[in-house]
């Protein structure tokens, strides 16, 4: 997949992992990982970016076990962000899900067509 629209989908979902709650980055990257494939690598640029642009506060919790923690905390900005790209995430995957249903969504059916087309020729 290409990395720029990994990102793209990526940030999304980072956003709308702090609607619910704030977060520290190892808590996000746990949540995310149960579904996608991403890893601090991936997060921290993300967090970092999203908080310089203002989408993000963070603040110090102290830690039961080790060095106090930096939560992250949607803004009103950030939410604001989040409503725009999911509207566009909205448009762009409908229109997908349409051109790759179109004819059935069954493999077999697909195939069938396949099949068909190459057998006349």
């Amino acid at each position: 997949m290409n990395s720029q629209f990994k990102r793209g989908i990526i940030e999304l979902c980072v956003l709308k992992e702090l609607i619910p709650e704030d977060m520290y980055g190892y808590m996000i990257i746990n949540n995310l990982s149960e579904y996608l494939n991403v890893n601090e690598n991936t997060i921290y640029p993300i967090l970092r970016r999203l908080t310089k642009d203002g989408y993000f506060t963070t603040y110090l919790e102290e830690s039961s076990s080790g060095a106090p923690r930096k939560y992250y905390r949607i803004t009103k900005k950030g939410f604001e962000y989040y409503l725009k790209l999911r509207d566009e995430w909205d448009d762009f995957i409908g229109g997908v899900y349409v051109i790759l249903n179109k004819g059935g969504k069954k493999n077999e059916e697909v195939f069938k067509r396949f099949r068909g087309r190459i057998e006349e020729e």
